[in-house]
């Protein structure tokens, strides 16, 4: 597999760990995260588990991985472990968290091997487009501040037809996201109306994540080289699980949990034609800039969702850093 054994057989030593409790009240939920510091020759590895529940930020358990790995023995070494004291609501949260240790572990092998990453995977970095993921209301303040931004928003009944006629009188929609794959707090019911009428809207957009049933996916039949998908992809067998072969999907690298994972499906989407675009966690660390710097090795002009962590708030930022992004050195040297 292209790109594979020059990643997994790199060389890693680990002398110490730390981890790193970050936190940004958002609303009435505060959104942390924990930072994975690998320390070994002098040098520091870091990677960011974005699990979303905050209590499970608190006093995350540690696997023992001080000694000398190759990043596939390393990986093996995680295998097993319970890295949550109690089962976490979000089963993906498995994955979340196992990225952070296999990440950081990536970061430190290849500062510890003058390397960056562009130069293990042999791939040119390039600028990375990027767009907002936000709430409706939030579009016109941004659009006012910074005219050519573009967006990945959520459609909702709740809509006005003023609200779908302005958003698709600015040309600014390139993804929106049904959410109908999710389930409870950040889950919609499927919902052929809503579907046709956001395909409809915004005839150049991804549709992600459309809860698929009998009626859904008749009316989204004429629309389906659009369908893209991103909560359910994990690893490539998830690609081979789906209703029918996209034409596009939403990598986001802390889904895939381990780093074979997501070597193996850049390689197989690559070779099967697929598309990609790149997805966030809101974190609030080095996570982002090492999203960053995957997409612009991988899907750099693409509507990636990696916008600058600011865009994560509601206020409007000011002298924000514009798309396309001057690409990221997150990994490595």
């Amino acid at each position: 597999m292209e790109a594979r054994a020059p990643l997994l057989d790199l060389e890693v030593e680990i002398e110490a760990v730390a981890l790193e409790r970050l936190e940004v009240p958002f609303g009435e939920w505060t959104r942390a995260t924990t930072v994975v510091h690998l320390r070994g020759g002098g040098f520091e590895g870091v990677g960011e588990d974005v699990t979303y529940q905050p209590e499970h930020h608190v006093d995350p358990p540690r696997p023992e991985v001080a000694g000398r790995w190759t990043l596939e023995s390393y990986s093996r070494g995680l295998e097993g472990f319970d890295s949550f004291r109690e089962k976490p609501l979000d089963s993906a949260a498995h994955d979340y968290r196992r990225w952070a240790w296999e990440s950081a572990a990536l970061d430190l092998a290849l500062a510890q091997g003058g390397l960056t990453l562009g130069e293990a995977l042999g791939r040119e970095p390039r600028p990375v487009r990027y767009v907002v993921s936000t709430r409706v209301e939030n579009v016109r303040p941004l659009l006012e501040r910074y005219p050519d931004l573009r967006f990945k928003l959520d459609p909702s009944r709740d809509w006005p037809d003023a609200v779908f006629d302005e958003l698709a009188g600015s040309g600014r929609v390139d993804t929106a996201d049904y959410k109908g794959v999710f389930r409870g707090e950040f889950g919609n019911a499927p919902d052929p109306e809503l579907y046709v009428r956001v395909a409809e809207a915004f005839p150049q957009a991804w549709l992600e994540d459309p809860g698929l049933n009998e009626e859904t996916t008749a009316a989204l039949e004429r629309y389906r080289e659009r369908i893209t998908w991103d909560a359910p992809i994990h690893s490539w067998a998830d690609v081979d699980r789906l209703p029918f072969p996209p034409r596009c999907l939403n990598c986001k690298p802390s889904r895939f949990g381990t780093l074979e994972r997501l070597l193996e499906f850049y390689a197989r989407c690559a070779a099967q034609g697929i598309a990609l675009y790149g997805g966030g966690q809101f974190e609030l660390g080095p996570g982002r800039a090492q999203i960053q710097e995957l997409a612009s090795l991988f899907h750099a002009d693409a509507p990636n969702d990696v916008a600058p962590g600011v865009f994560n708030v509601d206020a409007v930022p000011e002298d924000a850093p514009q798309s396309p992004l001057d690409p990221p050195a997150a990994f490595g040297v």
